[in-house]
């Protein structure tokens, strides 16, 4: 790690508005992958993307409708049936069945363990551990009718015109 006069080796913004489990794991990857190569990273949560900087992520969920572009497999059975991308084989229809969500949720977050990835708490505790500076829409917040007591400690309450007034020139995602 850089010493506090030494540079920073460079800088990464994500701008994070997705709240679903399966769009909150790039950003944090992301930005975890970022900080511990020592580049100052910045998330800024809007609209959606609140959800995921929540205290309490276990309503997050993945919903394969509506995304044809999502893989999803079986994480558990015989070989074959690991082999086959379901989003691609059973109609959109089928996703929309009462508990289909919960079955690609409980699908996405066993094949990311079975990766060696760890679960969304512990790789945004990661995040802060590496400081990931975290910033909430105030606008969104208020907007939604959220609390600020509701977010996870460690985050700070801007609008998009503060974010953008600090926030690195190059290398914004938007997610």
């Amino acid at each position: 790690m850089t010493s506090a006069k030494e540079p920073k080796l460079g800088q990464l913004s994500i701008i994070h508005s997705k709240g679903t489990l399966d769009w909150a794991y790039p950003t944090f990857i992301l930005a975890s992958t970022a900080a511990a190569m020592d580049k100052q990273v910045e998330i800024f949560f809007t609209f959606y993307g609140l959800q995921c900087a929540l205290k309490e992520t276990k309503h997050l969920r993945v919903s394969p409708v509506g995304n044809p572009a999502m893989k999803m497999q079986s994480p558990i059975g015989p070989e074959w049936l690991k082999q086959i991308d379901l989003n691609r084989h059973l109609p959109q229809l089928l996703w929309q069945l009462p508990g289909m969500e919960r079955l690609a949720t409980w699908g996405f977050k066993k094949t990311m363990l079975q990766n060696g990835q760890v679960p969304l708490a512990e790789l945004r505790e990661l995040c802060l551990e590496l400081g990931v500076q975290m910033t909430a829409c105030q606008m969104s917040v208020e907007m939604m009718n959220f609390r600020e007591d509701e977010f996870i400690d460690g985050i700070e309450f801007a609008g998009a015109a503060s974010y953008f007034a600090v926030s690195p020139e190059q290398q914004a995602l938007f997610i």
